[in-house]
């Protein structure tokens, strides 16, 4: 019951601020329930393919999604989830100071986030007004922020969501809002899926707990959605980015 309860919560907040559930799912599994860092990575992984799933057939059908982006992304980001992968076999992810690193790198990446949710609404006005120009070299950039998330996301479960949308603003300043986030989420869903099924394959998805985390996430992804033209968005960021400060933080400082 704990972990449907925290899947309905993180669903909510993922629906009131757009923020993938890796942020807060990964740590919450962590910290709350002490679930193996391994374990809590590879069942998050999973459960943001299958939630953000929707995502890409709601965006799809708006036109929202800019599928030669996605695919500049893929190229960089499926080579680097399989070579991470690899890595991830070939060492001892029960041991001590495996467990250690691993969350150390969630801490890292978390403050990361916090900075990127932070950070975008100034982004988005500086686009807005024209202040940032579009590099001359943008499928390089792409395809190499692919990799960089690849990398990070297959270690952390954490940066599909946060971190690619805010970089992506910064690379296609032209394009708008709602299809950068829309592109974000189409890639998000093949990246998280097959670093999924590379823990799968590892031993590191309990199938159990991804149930129990499906059955509340869903409905409380719809309830933050319905919510989130009520609720002030900018208090609902400040409140967002002091948890993953602080939880990243805590990630670290406890190792």
């Amino acid at each position: 019951m704990g972990f449907t309860i925290s899947g309905f919560i993180i669903g909510m907040l993922v629906g009131l601020t757009g923020v993938g559930g890796g942020s807060l799912m990964t740590p919450l599994l962590v910290i709350i329930f002490k679930i193996n860092p391994a374990i809590a990575i590879g069942t998050d992984l999973l459960y943001a393919a299958i939630t953000k799933s929707a995502g890409i057939l709601s965006h799809g059908k708006m036109g929202h999604i800019d599928w030669n982006v996605v695919k500049k992304l893929m190229l960089g980001s499926i080579p680097a989830s399989l070579i991470t992968t690899y890595f991830l076999k070939e060492i001892d992810l029960t041991s001590p100071i495996t467990l250690h690193w691993i969350e150390v790198g969630l801490g890292i990446a978390l403050l990361l986030t916090a900075m990127a949710v932070f950070l975008q609404p100034r982004i988005i006005k500086k686009v807005a007004e024209k202040k940032i120009k579009r590099a001359s070299n943008t499928k390089i950039l792409t395809i190499l922020l692919g990799l960089i998330l690849g990398c990070v996301v297959t270690l952390t479960s954490v940066g599909a969501g946060a971190l690619g949308v805010t970089a992506l603003l910064l690379l296609y300043p032209g394009m708008r809002t709602k299809r950068i986030i829309g592109t974000d989420i189409a890639h998000a869903v093949p990246l998280t899926l097959f670093a999924g099924l590379g823990h799968y394959n590892l031993g590191n998805v309990d199938l159990m707990l991804l149930s129990a985390l499906l059955i509340g996430s869903i409905p409380g992804i719809w309830l933050g959605s319905y919510l989130s033209a009520k609720i002030d968005e900018n208090k609902l960021r400040y409140i967002l980015v002091i948890i993953l400060l602080l939880v990243g933080v805590e990630l670290i400082l406890n190792n």
